[in-house]
């Protein structure tokens, strides 16, 4: 019996009665508890692919970079002051609001620079930025030929402008009126006539 006994112990631990099936109830909920996991899965599998808001529903990819607006810069008179350079010219700008009257050195700029051409080029920042006649401008400046100081006092209105006007400095800047322009003349070298022009060259 002893023996009878322990091969029937042997079989239930082989193969082992299936348990009691669970009561309608119990497995309805086990069944409702279970696909809520896959369900958020999926639905944050959706969000990776594109930027996933966060709870205010503001996008969290990356940083947010606010754009940072300069402010005016004036001086006790209301006026806005820049340093233009080209070349060996060096000019002082002085702008504020009037009918668009521009004084070099004490004379009116048709007196001053004669030619078209370069009443054109200091004009430049305004027509670009469409503020034409909007500011007077005072400028003093020195050093160099005509060429040169209307370059100067072009990039000192450009800069002037930047500064009284802070929104308009990015359509200045990508015209390229507020770099200053670095050409100058090359120096002469020995040997040479010039920078690079050589002796006329003498058979005899």
């Amino acid at each position: 019996m002893a023996d009878k006994k322990s091969l029937s112990d042997l079989g239930e631990l082989t193969n082992p009665k299936p348990e009691a099936a669970p009561a309608p109830e119990v497995a309805a909920e086990a069944e409702a508890a279970v696909p809520a996991a896959p369900a958020r899965e999926a639905s944050s599998r959706g969000r990776k692919g594109s930027e996933a808001p966060d709870d205010h529903g503001a996008s969290t990819q990356g940083p947010q970079i606010a754009a940072v607006l300069r402010e005016q810069q004036l001086d006790k008179h209301g006026r806005a002051y820049a340093t233009g350079r080209r070349k060996d010219a060096v000019a002082r700008v002085w702008l504020k609001p009037g009918s668009g009257k521009i004084v070099v050195n004490g004379r009116e700029q048709e007196v001053y620079f004669a030619r078209p051409t370069l009443r054109l080029v200091i004009n430049q920042p305004f027509d670009i930025a469409d503020r034409r006649d909007q500011y007077d401008v005072e400028v003093t400046v020195k050093g160099g030929g005509l060429s040169g100081q209307a370059g100067a006092v072009k990039h000192g209105i450009a800069q002037a402008l930047s500064r009284y006007e802070p929104a308009l400095r990015t359509v200045v800047k990508q015209a390229g009126f507020l770099t200053r322009d670095p050409r100058v003349v090359e120096r002469k070298k020995y040997g040479r006539a010039k920078a690079r022009r050589s002796f006329q060259f003498s058979k005899r």
